[in-house]
């Protein structure tokens, strides 16, 4: 059997899982390739940014499972997925790849709505008279 590692990933309300296997660097995304699913090539670098970091673009497949969100927030959420995954698979990549920032789970949110506001901060048009 196979190994295969896999590792979640979450960024705004978008989730990811990601199942991580010795192979040839195909990476699929809800049974697309990454390159269809993400047409945009900066969300396609995201994408590829642990395994570039770790030289391991053609030596892993990547299957992932993205549920939620928008389409930024779900490259961003494979992103942390691929880097969890890669360091289950190999602990000696941890030092790369915290240098590159890619083990931090980014906090940022939409923040709510308050009450007597338009949007979370925005205010009605205030009117002198």
């Amino acid at each position: 059997m196979e190994k295969q590692k896999n590792a979640i990933g979450r960024r705004k309300e978008a989730v990811t899982r990601v199942f991580l296997s010795k192979g040839s660097g195909a990476i699929t995304i809800n049974d697309k390739d990454y390159k269809v699913y993400f047409p945009l090539v900066y969300l396609q670098n995201q994408v590829e940014l642990p395994l570039k970091t770790v030289e391991g673009l053609d030596k892993f497949d990547v299957k992932i499972n993205a549920a939620g969100g928008g389409i930024k927030g779900q490259a961003e959420a494979a992103k942390l997925g691929i880097a969890r995954a890669l360091i289950e698979m190999n602990e000696e990549l941890r030092p790369a790849l915290k240098a590159a920032g890619l083990l931090t789970r980014d906090p940022r949110a939409v923040e709510r709505k308050k009450p007597g506001k338009k949007k979370a901060r925005r205010s009605y048009q205030f009117s002198k008279r």
